[in-house]
């Protein structure tokens, strides 16, 4: 049967079903709801644009969402990991690879990470493991089928712009590695595998494993999905449009104080997708949409301190360096040819 580590190395350990975030998420909204209807019968209705714009998400969203598990369920059900492991050891193919695999890599910006961490001791080089993280969040099959149902053609844009920036940051971590600027593997260390033969494990077997992978994908970005909306429809309800005008429009200034708000905000990428969407219905600034979901990668706390631990301080630091221009310069082409 074909390795499903992939499915699983981003959950935590086993936990009662009621410590559950997906559950603990579900019930704490589901409990606003009922304050909600408590208020709406004694006449009082200002919770209701903000209920309205969630099942408007919800309404919006929910076929991508289901579309993007069963294809994650698929990959991670069918896809072996130690063939993707061993395609990223070196050379410069392996950076394209790296991208093409994130895309395939069914899981949100903070699930990604345990990944990339098993890549990168399994034999991955420090290039090819940063693309992957780059590439994974925004440029994965789910996010993909998420974003083209809030931004339509435009999502385009959001992929090929998060596809470029791991590509190009990708061979500039190569040369820095192999220049010894950030660190890397040592040559002694790097062992050839034999990779893991594929063979078809059968129909009842592969619906089992779909079950499993695609409940697996729900627990570890659903709760993030959930979030999002219901932060999203606070602002869409609540949140002055002059005050998104103000402070986030497209001037450099926007974006900056757009790549402030993401690097602060700790969300999911599936999560900020329609909190972008919401910062585009209320500004036109598509730039400061790209920097926003960016950003939850580029400049994340968690992703820098897990690089800084794993691989170690330069290649942390370049994450940053090298990305951040990047993201900002395409913003800025994106907000003003748009």
């Amino acid at each position: 049967m074909i390795d499903n580590h992939f499915s699983k190395a981003c959950c935590h350990a086993s936990r009662p079903w009621f410590k559950e975030p997906l559950f603990l998420v579900s019930t704490v909204i589901f409990l606003f709801w009922l304050v909600h209807l408590v208020l709406l019968s004694l006449g009082i209705n200002f919770l209701i644009p903000l209920f309205e714009k969630f099942l408007e998400y919800l309404k919006l969203t929910w076929w991508a969402i289901g579309l993007g598990f069963l294809i994650g369920g698929l990959i991670q059900t069918l896809v072996p990991e130690k063939l993707m492991v061993n395609l990223l050891g070196k050379g410069k193919k392996s950076i394209f690879i790296a991208v093409l695999l994130g895309f395939l890599a069914s899981a949100c910006s903070h699930g990604i990470l345990a990944i990339a961490v098993s890549l990168y001791k399994k034999g991955a080089s420090t290039a090819a493991t940063l693309a992957f993280l780059l590439a994974a969040p925004w440029a994965n099959m789910a996010i993909t089928i998420l974003l083209f149902a809030l931004f339509g053609a435009k999502a385009f844009l959001i992929i090929g712009g998060a596809i470029l920036v791991a590509v190009m940051a990708g061979f500039i971590f190569r040369f820095l590695e192999q220049k010894g600027v950030i660190e890397g593997h040592k040559e002694e260390e790097i062992q050839e595998r034999e990779l893991e033969k594929w063979y078809w494990i059968g129909w009842s077997s592969l619906i089992r494993e779909m079950l499993v992978s695609f409940w697996s994908l729900a627990k570890m970005v659903l709760w993030w999905v959930l979030i999002g909306f219901f932060l999203a429809s606070i602002l869409g309800s609540f949140v002055p449009e002059s005050l998104f005008h103000r402070y986030f429009g497209p001037s450099f200034l926007g974006m900056l104080a757009t790549l402030a708000l993401a690097t602060i905000i700790e969300i999911c990428s599936e999560g900020s997708a329609p909190m972008a969407f919401e910062l585009f219905q209320k500004t036109g600034a598509f730039g400061n949409v790209f920097v926003f979901l960016m950003a939850g990668v580029v400049t994340d706390f968690t992703e820098f301190g897990i690089i800084l631990t794993n691989i170690g301080k330069k290649a942390a630091i370049a994450l940053v360096v090298v990305t951040v221009p990047m993201v900002l310069l395409l913003g800025f082409l994106f907000n003003y040819l748009l």
